[in-house]
């Protein structure tokens, strides 16, 4: 399907996916101009969620290129619309919500995605509660900051891995235990972690290096 990239008044710049080879390179279209309604703004900063390369590549089978991915972004207002209360030019934002003045841009992007997607069951499910046990499956860019999310919370949490490398979570992200899913003895543990009858709560968080078998 073809597409016009030159059909409107704000000229942009972005990285873009001419095809499936997943190679990015540099690409000029543009924009419709900032209604009254509109907030403008120039990224900065974009996290690279595993979404953006399944759809540059293809995978999906529903790509129409040129393909910009990235939705993880956090930028800087350039021009807001004449009935826009909440925002101004120089406000940080991330997709018009506020940023904090306290969260760098570059290391928050991230949590714009994989962030929410392990947030929100951690709470849907009272697993932010001090005491809680959560499990995590993988130690990914999604089992890592559940790690974070989970202490952060007062959980005790583990790590559920196929690599022995991934118990480097109990020294960096301070994890309280490791299993390897590969050892029978150490998934035996997991067995009682998970018992109804003992009233534990918890959570597995499924990555998709895990699932591949990574």
């Amino acid at each position: 399907m073809a597409v016009s990239l030159d059909q409107h008044p704000v000229k942009a710049l972005a990285w873009a996916a001419p095809d499936s080879s997943g190679v990015f390179s540099p690409l000029k279209f543009s924009r419709r101009a900032t209604g009254e309604h509109d907030v403008q703004l120039k990224v900065l900063y974009c996290g690279i969620c595993h979404s953006d390369l399944h759809l540059a590549k293809n995978e999906w089978g529903n790509a129409v290129y040129p393909v910009i991915p990235g939705h993880e972004i956090v930028g800087i207002v350039t021009e807001v619309g004449t009935k826009v209360s909440k925002f101004k030019t120089g406000d940080y934002v991330d997709f018009v919500i506020r940023w904090p003045e306290n969260l760098a841009l570059d290391a928050g992007a991230p949590l714009l995605c994989a962030g929410i997607t392990t947030y929100s069951p951690l709470k849907r499910f009272q697993l932010d509660e001090p005491g809680s046990s959560v499990g995590i499956v993988g130690l990914g860019g999604i089992g890592h900051l559940t790690v974070k999310f989970g202490k952060a919370m007062g959980a005790k949490v583990t790590v559920i891995s196929t690599s022995p490398k991934k118990k480097e979570a109990m020294e960096t992200f301070g994890a309280d235990g490791f299993l390897l899913s590969s050892d029978q003895d150490q998934m035996q543990i997991l067995t009682v972690l998970v018992d109804p009858g003992l009233g534990a709560e918890y959570l597995r968080v499924f990555s998709y290096r895990l699932l591949q078998g990574h």
